[in-house]
């Protein structure tokens, strides 16, 4: 209706014409000056009419009459018309003045595109707005043509082409007169290569870049260097009140604004394959918002240090939750809703899950997911995924059959956006839960031809891929603690000691890890063997660990503590303190709707009235144990319980 109201507004057309075209039905006459289809066949009837060797040429008229006849203040509202036109007679179009004039049209409408979240017809427009250059376009051309390369490195990310991106970059890092020109494309050649699992590379980029930009980063951080750092951040914060660091001026230093978007990136890189150059790049990209003001990126700057204070060794919640506040405050008052994703996997997946909930803050993942899906930060909406689902398996104990289907949906998301480091994790999970659910199935295999969880392991290994190995040895080690196989379990956590935790921040599978390694170390211990002081140890340390945890979030802790603590007693010979933390552990776990702890916290009461020849308490115990875990939806628990209560019957008078 608004091309025929754009040319009938040329007299392409008199009005009898289009008055006999309403008559005859074909057209539909919307308003004084606007004309319709009557019908999409009788549309495509009309344009079966043009003879096929007339139609690039019809296109291309109809481009450019409707180019030369738009006002500016109408272009873009007509900017996909005139260019989708113009791009089917593109063959037709020699004239190097005109072809530099198409490839700006197609520029313009790809950011149009791209404005709207529609990237994949944003990347249609700007890869057919370099076919305009010519080899010379670098030369008369120039802003043009690096503007077409730069956002042709941002839709080809966004839409996961890294081959295509990987070739496309050569030339504007070759031609790009200064180091300034070639940041937008570094910055997207890095994030591929993020998104690739090529961290050891991408991290050497972003550390070469920051240099340049003035960001010194050594590779390799003494305890005098960490220190230093720690040190000149808190005497920056020294008296600031909260008022004071949401009033920081804007960022205006063109360098240091770059250097943010670097060290933004190497934050998840460095996360995953650098624990200890983590800490250094939080704590760089705070001294810099400080000293320089606030950019969008400063609000994960400040949510990185929240998670930094509240975990170990100075386990400040108080502290971090507020600091965590003041990042999401900031984000508000700079309006950066690109940096949801971002904020929301650091804020209500490392800060708030030491205070609040965890049941609470899932929904804000979803959000987060969402929000990161329409801006093109793919790599954050898939990790707000996975914290998600890892949350509601190892934290909230959610059915395990509806969680399975919801991470297969998952991976397939994060696989068809080539974020391989999400899609690795999410099948790392989904393939906890076919082992808890007794599926014969290697979650693996419709990803990657013959790669299983051990070959993933050697190779993630032999990739400096630390936080998927951990997450992969912390999954067999609770896989084989369910499961009844304490051997294997303790092997893992020997295995577990090689990927240490970074000082930046647990997510919640990482916290059940230190709870289910202090069960493990509890249970070697009343063997009473040579390395029993070792495994009391192991038990002692977890319980101090919640002790201290317990303080910020009873919902969350608590449940585990009593039962960490009546293993302790059952282990000293306690009684009367084991029953009765026992009984709280269940009593707590269902209030609190962990429904897969108060099964284990009933299966360990069995286990103990068994030990003490209680036989009908014990069986009591075990069918509640059995109960729980059908609810979670554990059935190769379950199956072990059955083979318990059979071997218990006999025993048992049917007294209570």
């Amino acid at each position: 209706a608004t091309v025929l109201e754009r040319v009938n507004k040329d007299d392409e057309f008199d009005d009898s014409f289009l008055k006999s075209c309403v008559e005859y039905g074909f057209l539909q006459k919307m308003s004084s000056k606007q004309y319709a289809w009557s019908h999409d066949q009788i549309q495509q009837a009309a344009y079966d009419l043009i003879p096929l060797s007339s139609r690039e040429s019809f296109h291309l008229l109809i481009g450019s009459r409707l180019f030369i006849s738009t006002p500016p203040s109408e272009m873009q509202h007509m900017i996909f018309f005139i260019v989708d036109n113009m791009n089917r007679g593109s063959k037709l179009i020699d004239d190097p003045n005109q072809r530099n004039e198409v490839a700006q049209l197609n520029l313009e409408a790809g950011e149009k595109a791209l404005s709207t979240s529609a990237f994949h017809s944003a990347s249609k427009y700007i890869l057919t707005g370099l076919s305009f250059l010519s080899p010379e376009s670098w030369d008369i051309q120039y802003n043009l043509t690096m503007r077409l390369y730069d956002a042709a490195s941002e839709v080809l990310f966004v839409t996961g082409d890294f081959s295509r991106l990987s070739v496309l970059i050569d030339e504007p890092l070759m031609y790009a007169r200064s180091f300034e020109d070639k940041l937008n494309i570094q910055n997207n050649l890095v994030r591929s290569l993020a998104a690739s699992s090529k961290f050891e590379e991408g991290i050497a980029k972003c550390v070469s870049i920051l240099y340049q930009l003035g960001e010194v980063i050594p590779l390799d951080i003494t305890a005098d260097f960490y220190a230093g750092e720690v040190a000149s951040v808190k005497e920056l914060l020294r008296g600031k009140s909260r008022h004071e660091l949401l009033s920081l001026p804007m960022m205006t230093n063109t360098q240091k604004l770059a250097a943010m978007q670097f060290m933004n990136h190497a934050l998840t890189m460095t996360f995953i394959a650098k624990p200890h150059l983590n800490p250094i790049i939080v704590l760089r990209m705070v001294k810099v918002s400080i000293e320089h003001g606030i950019c969008n990126i400063s609000t994960l700057a400040f949510a990185g240090y929240g998670a930094m204070m509240v975990s170990e060794p100075s386990c400040d919640v108080e502290a971090g939750h507020s600091m965590g506040r003041v990042a999401t405050e900031i984000m508000k008052r700079l309006c950066a809703v690109e940096m949801t994703a971002r904020l929301y996997a650091t804020v209500y997946g490392m800060i708030n899950i030491w205070k609040e909930p965890w049941q609470a803050g899932q929904n804000k993942h979803l959000e987060a997911y969402e929000s990161g899906a329409t801006t093109g930060d793919m790599e954050f909406a898939t990790t707000n995924l996975y914290q998600y689902a890892s949350t509601a398996i190892y934290g909230c104990g959610e059915n395990l059959e509806s969680l399975s289907q919801n991470i297969e949906s998952y991976t397939k998301r994060a696989f068809q956006c080539n974020q391989r480091a999400s899609w690795i994790s999410f099948v790392i999970l989904h393939q906890f839960t076919l082992d808890l659910m007794g599926i014969k199935q290697n979650s693996f295999l419709p990803y990657s031809q013959g790669m299983t969880e051990e070959s993933c392991f050697t190779r993630c290994h032999s990739n400096n891929e630390i936080s998927v190995c951990r997450l992969i040895c912390c999954k067999k080690k609770y896989v084989a603690f369910l499961t009844g196989d304490l051997d294997v379990a303790a092997k893992m956590y020997e295995l577990c000691q090689d990927f240490p935790v970074v000082f930046t921040g647990r997510l919640v599978n990482t916290i059940i890890s230190v709870f289910i390694d202090g069960l493990i170390g509890l249970y070697f211990a009343r063997k009473h063997r040579d390395d029993e002081v070792k495994w009391t140890n192991m038990g002692l340390e977890a319980i101090q660990s919640f002790r201290q945890w317990v303080k910020s979030s009873e919902w969350n802790f608590s449940n585990k503590l009593y039962l960490l603590e009546a293993e302790f007693y059952f282990l000293r010979g306690d009684d009367e303190r084991a029953i009765h933390s026992y009984h709280a552990a269940i009593k707590v776990a269902r209030e609190h709707r962990f429904v897969h702890e108060e099964g284990l916290a009933e299966e360990k009461a069995a286990t103990y009235f068994l030990h003490k020849n209680r036989h009908d308490d014990a069986m009591r115990h075990f069918i509640n144990s059995k109960k729980c875990y059908e609810r979670w939806g554990a059935h190769t628990i379950v199956q072990r319980i059955d083979k318990a209560i059979a071997i218990l019957l006999p025993l048992c008078t049917g007294r209570r």
